[in-house]
């Protein structure tokens, strides 16, 4: 899968969001999830399985942490083995309430993970502007993922991962743009309009450059860290 490819599974993701009228529902990470493990089972071959939701039928399945188990969006194993884990997220609203708790709990996870000798990877997909609701689904304000939001992965960028356990193995940070539409008032409102106006394209907006630990819209870059770092273990 190329990065044309990710952009359209990510569009897809988005559609299922738009059918089931909730970030909340399971469906949205159905094409999203089921496309990556497939593209990676077939980078691996048959030595491996690859197991996540809307993938051969098969569920998440739970990785061994140091301290905690974790069921995890995406697990390569070897035989028996867990060998990597993958965990996705797409954001698609009210983001800036939530931003630190979405990377104070990526830190955690894969710090639990990753101490126990398994590696672990992060995909970050986010809009590039994103509408805020209130509790009566009204839309508030617009909200862009701008440079400020950017600064703490620009930090992580910088973290050796053989130091920092708490830091990914790579992260994914995977910004899209939709058609902008200020004139929509409700989560129905937008809803509605999406589901006929959908065309998703990369962002085009500018980022400082991220350091090693970091990988910014460039899908094909970030899968291919992930196969050569299974198939060294």
């Amino acid at each position: 899968m190329n990065n044309q490819g990710f952009i359209k599974v990510i569009s897809n993701s988005f559609e299922e969001f738009l059918k089931s009228g909730t970030s909340r529902s399971t469906m949205k990470l159905k094409p999203l999830h089921g496309a990556i493990a497939k593209d990676i089972a077939e980078r691996l071959g048959s030595d491996y399985s690859v197991f996540s939701m809307g993938y051969e039928n098969v569920k998440e399945q739970l990785i061994q942490g140091r301290y905690i188990d974790k069921r995890v969006d995406i697990t390569i194993k070897q035989k028996e083995k867990s060998v990597c884990g993958i965990a996705v997220k797409f954001i698609m609203q009210n983001y800036s309430q939530n931003s630190n708790n979405y990377f104070e709990n990526m830190l955690g996870e894969t710090a639990n993970i990753r101490a126990n000798k398994c590696p672990y990877f992060q995909v970050f997909i986010i809009l590039d502007k994103l509408p805020y609701y209130n509790r009566s689904k009204e839309i508030t304000k617009w909200e862009t993922f701008s440079e400020h939001n950017i600064e703490k992965y620009l930090t992580l960028s910088k973290d050796n991962i053989e130091t920092f356990y708490h830091t990914p193995n790579k992260t994914l940070i995977y910004v899209v743009h939709i058609p902008d539409n200020g004139e929509l008032r409700t989560q129905d409102d937008y809803i509605a309009y999406y589901k006929n106006n959908l065309q998703m394209t990369l962002s085009s907006a500018q980022y400082d450059k991220f350091d090693d630990a970091v990988i910014l819209n460039d899908y094909e870059a970030f899968i291919d860290k992930v196969y050569h770092t299974i198939k060294a273990l």
